[in-house]
């Protein structure tokens, strides 16, 4: 055993199940071990590291503002906070923006801008605020968060939960229709399930949600953690039906792949009910966070990163369905963000097999493994990828086993 893996089974807690690789360095779509051998990301961080591994502008931005100023704390101004959120508005359409640090910060920040607006603008009877959500969500690992997940594990051990949620079918705008009340303050949707297995809900399904919370009074708001910024082929992936919410959600792709950097961004009706002391964080805003997310937003549109994504992701879909392999049940995604379904219990060894050949990916649930490569991937390597899967699953496949015993 690696002496890195024995030192973090020691002193680590058993939170997590690595796949047995030590890695040491990275640049653009690869990894290298502690032994030198190179590895094909397919997970970019699921999704943090869009723009690949120590992009070379974004390792710019960080050294020339880690010299100059990284942590000031928000109780002062910096002159890189207002330049950041300025563009990161004026890409999303939104009005306003409340940096935070991580994914969960954010949906955490959105939850009670949420309730807020219930109470200060909606009117609802205060403490009687109700937010929905989708069964099968994945929004971070909070209690408050995982106190809404329907998934048994993540709430095991760690309940009592924060009451005024409800939840809903993925995909079933009736559902939401049927849960909303006088006291529904918003509605929170992943526009793709990323943790479910990467579950696309059908064309039409968030257009009908939006139109449905406008006719209500219910902020839509959107959890695009993993899908933002160019992932599925949209900026945004609500784009893909047409949507623009009332709050959104963006962190992972945010940081550049270098830091944690998220933000809850919404239309001043949501965010002007915030007032000075009811919420902050230390590191939220800092101007090493701020420097580093406007250069990985011009970096997103200078290198044209978003159209990158719908043509590649068109490919790789293609190229992903026309593996034929009695291990394969549904092959689904948008843009740079696939999900390849195999039959239950095997997508664990799938991926230790293709780790055997030099492809990282990770499965969810035991059944699902996540392709979301860096967004500057190439067709050459998408092909020498798909050439190994191919490889891999014919090594899987019971007859072969026979045949070569």
């Amino acid at each position: 055993m690696s002496n890195s893996i024995a030192l973090e089974n020691q002193f680590t807690a058993q939170n997590y199940r690595p796949l047995p690789v030590v890695l040491s360095c990275g640049e653009g779509v690869y990894l290298w071990d502690e032994a030198g051998k190179r590895y094909l990301d397919m997970m970019s961080a699921y999704s943090a590291v869009s723009f690949g591994h120590s992009h070379p502008r974004l390792v710019a931005a960080l050294t020339r503002q880690a010299g100059r100023l990284a942590i000031a704390s928000r109780a002062f101004h910096t002159d890189q906070l207002g330049p950041f959120l300025k563009r990161l508005c004026e890409l999303t359409g939104q009005d306003k923006a409340l940096p935070m640090n991580t994914g969960a910060e954010a949906v955490e920040t959105a939850l009670k801008a949420a309730r807020k607006w219930g109470y200060k603008v909606k009117a609802i009877p205060d403490g009687h605020a109700e937010i929905i959500v989708c069964a099968d969500n994945f929004a971070g690992r909070t209690t408050t968060i995982v106190g809404f997940s329907s998934e048994a594990q993540y709430r095991d051990g760690f309940g009592p939960f924060a009451p005024g949620f409800r939840l809903v079918a993925f995909a079933d705008a009736a559902a939401l229709e049927r849960a909303i009340t006088p006291n529904t303050a918003a509605f929170i949707v992943e526009p793709i399930q990323g943790e479910a297995g990467i579950i696309v809900p059908p064309k039409g399904y968030l257009a009908e949600c939006a139109r449905i919370c406008r006719a209500c009074n219910v902020l839509f708001i959107a959890d695009e953690v993993q899908t933002g910024l160019g992932r599925t082929g949209k900026l945004l992936a609500c784009e893909h039906d047409g949507v623009k919410p009332d709050g959104l959600i963006l962190a992972k792709a945010l940081g550049g792949g270098l830091l944690p950097v998220s933000a809850f961004l919404a239309k001043h009706e949501v965010m002007d009910v915030f007032t000075p002391g009811d919420h902050g964080s230390t590191f939220g805003g800092n101007p090493l966070g701020a420097a580093v997310g406007l250069e990985a937003l011009k970096v997103l549109v200078e290198e044209n990163l978003t159209a990158r994504a719908a043509e590649l992701g068109d490919y790789l879909l293609g190229e992903l369905r026309a593996i034929v392999s009695p291990l394969i049940k549904e092959v689904r995604g948008k843009g740079l963000l696939i999900g390849l379904e195999v039959q239950p219990g095997k997508a664990r060894e799938l991926c230790e097999r293709l780790l055997q050949r030099g492809i990282l990916s990770k499965d969810t649930h035991g059944a699902v493994l996540r392709f979301a490569p860096p967004l500057i991937i190439t067709r050459q390597q998408i092909d020498w990828a798909v050439g190994e899967l191919r490889a891999s699953l014919a090594d899987m496949e019971p007859t072969r086993r026979r045949a070569i015993a």
